[in-house]
């Protein structure tokens, strides 16, 4: 699987991705309080904060006081560990700071918990009798990969191939190709952990909103002026 680490795409609009940096700071905090629980408070926490299919869908009361469609929001921001936690801040860092670039700050952040939302809709949607909490940012950033896919796909970017083999190659190829991986792992592995499905229901909602919610002057796949050099 590829995973991005540098792209050269200078910002154009904005000075500073400060909503980007606001998401991955309350991300590490909320990673930081969910260290500080004791094991069964972590199991508590995500049941409270985490989606649960089969309380949100399927029939069964909340788990614990909060509403389970609230944690359509809330769950984004939980992480299992810290190797969860830094490939979601990763693909947010890389990707983040163009794609709130070509959005604006307010429309960015809402595309990117409308993103969040649709993941994890789909995710409960084929998980209906689930009771296992969905957790972590992934379907939000999945968005971005779509958005980013679909503005910038020519830019070059630095990617790892399967964690060991650096390459400078288009944004197509490295997005793309993760993309890819996800739909092969929702036929070869339906019994993972991992929620591919809300990966993909991310993306095809970054898909259908981004042509809606991009500035009104920023051209769809990179128009005629960006090049693969870049």
């Amino acid at each position: 699987m590829f995973i991005p680490i540098h792209d050269d795409n200078p910002l154009k609009v904005i000075s500073f991705q400060r909503v980007t940096v606001a998401l991955i700071v309350t991300n590490v905090l909320v990673f930081l309080w969910q260290t500080s629980l004791a094991p069964g408070e972590i199991i508590a926490a995500d049941q409270a904060f985490g989606v649960v299919p089969a309380a949100l869908l399927g029939g069964l009361p909340d788990f614990g006081a909060f509403p389970e469609e609230l944690a359509l929001i809330t769950y984004m921001f939980l992480h299992a560990d810290v190797w969860h936690l830094g490939g979601n801040m990763l693909f947010l860092w890389v990707l983040g700071d163009n794609v709130e670039d070509d959005l604006g700050h307010m429309r960015y952040l809402v595309f990117y918990l409308l993103c969040g939302i649709a993941g994890a809709l789909l995710f409960a949607a084929l998980k209906v009798d689930s009771t296992i909490p969905l957790i972590g940012a992934s379907a939000a950033t999945s968005g971005l990969v779509a958005a980013y896919l679909m503005l910038h796909p020519r830019v070059k970017m630095w990617a790892v191939l399967v964690l060991r083999v650096p390459l400078y190659i288009p944004a197509w190829a490295v997005l793309g190709g993760w993309m890819a991986f996800q739909v092969v792992m929702v036929v070869a592995d339906p019994g993972s952990p991992t929620a591919w499905w809300g990966h993909i229901g991310g993306f095809l909602a970054g898909v259908v909103l981004t042509p809606f919610m991009k500035r009104a002057g920023v051209p769809l796949f990179g128009g005629s002026n960006e090049s693969a050099a870049k």
